[in-house]
Parts: C-alpha cells; sequence; structure tokens
C-alpha cells in the first residue's frame, strides 16, 4: 500500500495526544499521526503546512441511526 492509499480508521485507532478514537489521520513524510477530532482541530496549524495528506473522517462522527 502506497503512502496515499488508505484503508480507512478502525475503532481501535487511537489519538496519539490523548487515546481517544482516532477520527482523523495526517500523512507526513516520516509516517502517520493520529487524532481524535478535538486534537486534529486543536493542532491544525501545526501539522497543515507539512502534512502529506490529511484524511479527515470526522463526517462518521455524525452520522444517525434509524
Amino acid at each position: 500500500m502506497s503512502v496515499m492509499e488508505s484503508n480507512g480508521l478502525k475503532v481501535a485507532d487511537r489519538c496519539d495526544a490523548c487515546g481517544a478514537q482516532a477520527y482523523v489521520e495526517v500523512v507526513m513524510n516520516s509516517g502517520s499521526l493520529l487524532f481524535c477530532a478535538h486534537h486534529a482541530r486543536k493542532l491544525k496549524d501545526s501539522y497543515s503546512k507539512s502534512a502529506i495528506e490529511v484524511r479527515d473522517y470526522t463526517d462518521q462522527l455524525y452520522t444517525q441511526a434509524d
């Protein structure tokens, strides 16, 4: 799998800052960082300039059950 390919995040994937469920994957030259929605927003200025890609799955937080 290349750097730009993704299988999405799993329930077991955890935020590197706090350990909550990860919803954002930040792909850097050196590897990926995973963040919960809160830390992704809080740290966006820090990683946005050097990230290769940001994969945001926070839309999964807002799905409604029937």
